[in-house]
């Protein structure tokens, strides 16, 4: 045999024609899965875990895996008999090959005993079908910086996913350690260094003491100065504060730590006031008793003395009139009923209700009131500043220009839980009102022996408070048209408060935003930022703040302690149940539990339901889009039509079969301190790093 000529061989290979790409699949195991299903029914549910109709090569392989779906959905058997009805009844039949086919199916396969085997051969393949579509798709897309890091970013989960669709642990609703730590940094340096001191003494997180510096500030300052952000829009510098703890967390040794400096000036102020009080109200005895007296003489004076004495009585009378007794100072108030609190704003104006209980919110629900109902009137208009009416048996009625009413309370994560089902609470706005806080747990971690708080930095704190409280102490007298103090943002600060709200206004938007279900208490984010951002100024400049404006530095600090909390609400809002996705699902996920399901319908989980709690079938949507996000779930059938002339099939969802890990009522893990400080753009979009 001759051998050919070099040249003429090369040529011959040139005018080869070049192959046709063929994507990876595997027939034979498509071919495997399927017998096996038709061969026996039960094994639907463990391959259904591992594939979905994308993952089939063949077309006719599809159209049968969406038949026995069908089936499946009406609770029908998946034999032979049953498909080839369905695929007659579709109009698929002859599309598949026939009745024939379906018999090869089962004929060809080994042993159904495999069919997992099968099902991952043939999710391999149709990853690696994936994997050059993208990357193909990745070597031909434009320029487009979105585009390209889209496309990688599913070429890399698509070429990680070595494992198939195996499950994975799910996720717990609820709270969870990723609740970012109260971020002390923002404080002045003499309230952070004693916060952190006080902490670390008591070893609890510096959440609490540090909630609880800012109740104190609104204490001493609420009142007396106000914050402006723009022209026509006021805030008073009150705060309601709610810090949840466990059972003993040592609340009580952080509430005294934190307080004392203001109970003890309370006490100053009252003993040096007490003498004046004193003298004031003998005068007043005795001015009240000569107006008796010349009252009485004018009664029984002749009639040409009557207008004498007449207007000797008057005299008398105005003299005592004008001698007012002025209340013994008082800020602090541990345990009082709604009526009582209204007493103490009518006299006072403002007033500060700390407590390391939470038995308030039981008063506020009314466990004193004669009608058994809720008592908010009080709270919601201390909190806003609103124009207060204060009652009393047998005397006039008082008017409160400007109440003050500032609340910190630490309570156990379980009283948190039941507020939001309390009559008026919620819509009320009374719970959109708070600051929350649900700081992680250091029971079980905590320091034997930890070094207490540092004399100095103990001493400083309540020089500095104390400095702050007498410089705000100067009575404002509404009834003469005086008026608090008013503090105004500078343009660097106006504009950052100007970004924080347009960033903030999306992420309220019924049906997208991240805060829609907070929407009430996100609402009222922009006003208690800058209710911080004053608080926080003030601190600052403890002896001149109220006379120079806010400066940007300040209010971001204040955006920053924003990011905390709103992670915080939605952490308690969740313990509430304040979102009906999570209520729902987690409805579902007990009645999945109870009636121990492997896989269902979403018909099947409609049925089940109370009757009025889901109106549709496809009102369950959110919740199971919910459980498929935490991985509880997962819907193993694509949107697809029904067979002709018929709806199409109620979607299929497998259940999670790995243990479900217990949900907690609040976090267990420590985390670091805050890091470096965020921008207020993205503290109203939401995110987690530095600035939460």
């Amino acid at each position: 045999m001759t051998r050919a000529e070099p040249g003429k061989q090369a040529r011959r290979d040139w005018l080869r024609p070049v192959p046709e790409h063929v994507p990876p699949h595997n027939l034979e195991a498509e071919e495997a899965v399927l017998g096996a299903i038709l061969a026996s029914g039960r094994l639907l549910a463990e391959v259904a875990a591992l594939l979905e109709e994308a993952d089939f090569y063949r077309p006719a392989h599809r159209a049968i895996w969406r038949a026995i779906l069908r089936l499946a959905n009406r609770d029908q058997p998946t034999d032979p008999v049953t498909v080839l009805g369905e695929l007659a009844d579709s109009g698929e039949l002859a599309d598949v090959g026939g009745g024939p086919f379906l018999h090869t199916l089962v004929q060809a396969v080994p042993t159904v005993a495999n069919a997992g085997h099968y099902a991952r051969l043939v999710a391999e393949t149709a990853r690696r079908r994936r994997v050059i579509d993208l990357g193909i798709q990745l070597a031909h897309s434009d320029a487009d910086p979105a585009v390209l890091a889209h496309l990688a970013g599913e070429l890399a989960d698509s070429t990680a996913a070595h494992g198939g669709r195996a499950w994975e642990p799910p996720a717990p609703f609820g709270v969870t350690s990723e609740v970012p730590p109260f971020p002390v940094d923002v404080l002045p340096g003499w309230l952070g260094e004693y916060v952190a001191a006080v902490a670390t003494a008591t070893q609890t997180p510096p959440d609490l003491a540090g909630m609880l510096a800012l109740a104190v500030l609104a204490t001493v300052a609420a009142g007396t100065v106000e914050v402006e952000p723009r022209p026509g829009w006021r805030e008073p510098l009150c705060l309601f504060v709610a810090v949840g703890m466990d059972a003993g967390a040592r609340k009580s040794a952080v509430f005294t730590a934190l307080t004392r400096p203001v109970a003890a000036f309370e006490h100053d102020q009252a003993a040096a006031a007490l003498p004046g009080i004193t003298e004031t109200a003998t005068l007043r005895r005795i001015a009240d008793q000569a107006a008796a007296v010349a009252e009485a003489a004018a009664g029984k004076a002749p009639a040409s003395q009557q207008e004498e004495a007449r207007a000797e009585a008057i005299a008398r009378a105005a003299e005592a009139s004008t001698l007012v007794v002025p209340p013994l100072p008082r800020w602090l108030v541990d345990d009082a009923t709604p009526e009582a609190l209204a007493g103490l704003l009518a006299v006072y104006g403002r007033i500060a209700l700390l407590s390391p209980e939470g038995d308030v919110f039981d008063q506020m629900a009314g466990r004193y009131s004669q009608s058994g109902g809720p008592n908010l009137g009080v709270y919601l208009k201390g909190h806003a500043g609103d124009l207060l009416k204060v009652d009393r048996r047998g005397r006039p009625p008082e008017y409160v220009e400007r109440p003050c009413l500032t609340i910190g309370l630490a309570v156990q994560p379980e009283v948190l839980r039941g507020l939001a089902s309390r009559p008026g609470f919620g819509g009320r706005g009374l719970l959109a009102r708070f600051l929350y806080s649900l700081p992680t747990s250091l029971v079980g971690h905590r320091q034997p022996g930890a070094p207490p708080v540092p004399a100095a930095v103990a001493d400083r704190y309540t020089l500095e408070l104390t400095a702050l409280a007498a410089s705000l102490t100067i009575p404002v007298d509404l009834n003469a048209g005086e008026g608090p103090a008013v503090l105004t943002l500078d343009q660097a600060a106006a504009e950052l408060l100007l970004g924080f709200e347009r960033d903030l206004e999306p992420r309220l938007a019924a049906g997208s935003g991240d805060l829609a279900h907070l929407a009430g208490w996100a609402a009222k984010l922009a006003g208690a930022t800058c209710r911080l951002a004053a608080l926080l100024h003030l601190a600052g400049h403890l002896r001149d703040g109220w006379a120079r404006p806010i400066n940007a530095d300040t209010f971001s600090g204040a955006a920053r302690l924003a990011g905390y909390l709103v992670d915080h609400a939605r952490a308690v809002f969740d313990l509430m149940g304040a979102d009906p996705r999570v209520d729902d699902a987690r409805w579902l996920l007990d009645w999945i539990t109870r009636t121990n399901q492997t896989q269902f319908t979403r018909r099947d989980a409609h049925v089940a339901t109370p009757r009025g709690r889901f109106p549709k079938a496809t009102s369950l949507d959110p919740a199971l889009a919910l459980l498929e996000e935490h991985g509880y779930l997962r819907r193993v059938d694509a949107d697809s039509s029904g067979p002709k002339g018929g709806r199409p099939p109620s979607p299929r969802f497998l259940v999670n079969p790995l243990p479900r890990a217990t949900e907690p009522t609040q976090p267990t893990k420590p985390l670091p301190q805050a890091g470096s400080v965020g921008s207020v753009g993205s503290v109203a979009r939401g995110g987690t790093s530095g600035s939460r």
